[in-house]
């Protein structure tokens, strides 16, 4: 009689244990599943930042290509000293 007694007992606290390592099991999995979310989330607008980044790095190289300077609007300066200039050819209307 006592050694069925101790057998069964902490039954109903083996029981519990399972029961809270069940809900503690789901919690994990539910955070994991937030976090996988917030992860693909945060993955999608670095995405997309880059690709506008690689978008405007484009329209800047092809500007650069066609932008073609003046051949004949030379701009000539003198220094009169200290911080003063005098631009010549900036303003001619060829």
């Amino acid at each position: 009689m006592v050694k069925d007694f101790a057998a069964r007992h902490g039954s109903a606290l083996r029981s519990l244990a399972v029961l809270v390592g069940l809900l503690a099991t789901a919690a994990a999995v539910v955070v994991g599943a937030v976090l996988a979310v917030v992860v693909g989330a945060v993955l999608a607008v670095i995405a997309v930042m880059a690709s506008a980044l690689l978008g405007f790095a484009g329209l800047a190289l092809r500007a650069r290509r066609t932008a073609t300077a003046r051949a004949d609007g030379v701009i000539e300066a003198r220094h009169l000293g200290g911080h003063h200039w005098v631009a010549y050819g900036w303003n001619d209307n060829r």
